[in-house]
């Protein structure tokens, strides 16, 4: 959860490319016994074809969060950040070209920390939790940039 915006609710501009584009906080509950670590996945699947043939668009990679995380404040890298789509090692906001977009927040609790380098892809970190995934969460906020 967030308590910047509510599951399915609209993303504060604070958070975008129209505002200070800082990550929003984030609370962690209910991590499973016998994690080691967490992961993050901000992404937007609305994204124009003709932007992205794939439609999607990372906005955030993060792992290697240490496990007992419950709150991972505003504008805080909690782990390792690797590239988002723009290419660079950072959280960037939603920033939608034409219209309403969702942009969803994944957590995975892990088994194991991952030996995977500062810079990785979204590709890259889905390989390497494969088979080590304890459970996931599912946070999606919205956003419409105002014309």
């Amino acid at each position: 959860s967030s308590g910047a915006f509510a599951h399915e609710g609209n993303i504060p501009s604070r958070h975008t490319c129209d505002g200070t584009n800082v990550s929003p906080p984030l609370s962690i509950s209910d991590v499973p016994e016998g994690a080691k670590s967490l992961a993050i996945i901000m992404e937007d699947p609305d994204v124009p074809t003709t932007v992205r043939p794939d439609g999607m668009w990372d906005h955030w990679v993060v792992w290697n969060i240490a496990s007992d995380t419950r709150e991972i404040a505003e504008n805080i890298a909690p782990g390792v950040i690797g590239a988002n789509t723009g290419g660079k090692n950072a959280y960037t906001g939603p920033c939608p070209p034409d219209r309403e977009h969702r942009y969803f927040f994944k957590l995975f609790a892990l088994d194991t920390e991952l030996a995977l380098a500062p810079g990785a892809k979204k590709t890259q970190l889905l390989e390497a939790i494969e088979g080590h995934i304890l459970t996931t969460a599912e946070l999606m906020g919205r956003y419409e940039r105002k014309q």
